[in-house]
């Protein structure tokens, strides 16, 4: 990848900092760097996300509740049908949820 800024070749370099987390990029000697943007963009969404209350339902499927998950939170953290997740409940009897 060139460099906008001077024309030299950047370097790829993993671990770079990104609202408060590490993602892929590459940076130029001249100080110069950019962004994955696949990774960026994911960690844009998942910050619109945090931001946002949601209001979800409960569906009775048999003797099971179910909870049903907005698909742009799905999408966010990577669920699709069929994958797994952790529940917990925590001091103040609160649901965790861990993808």
């Amino acid at each position: 990848m060139k460099c906008n800024k001077c024309g030299k070749t950047m370097r790829p370099e993993k671990g770079m900092k990104f609202n408060q987390y590490r993602i892929d990029g590459w940076r130029c000697g001249c100080g110069e760097s950019y962004f994955d943007p696949v990774q960026a963009e994911h960690i844009l969404l998942l910050n619109k996300i945090r931001n946002q209350k949601f209001k979800l339902k409960l569906n009775l499927v048999r003797s099971n509740l179910i909870l049903r998950i907005p698909k742009e939170v799905g999408e966010a953290l990577n669920l699709r049908n069929g994958a797994e997740v952790e529940f917990s409940l925590d001091d103040q009897d609160r649901l965790v949820i861990k993808a």
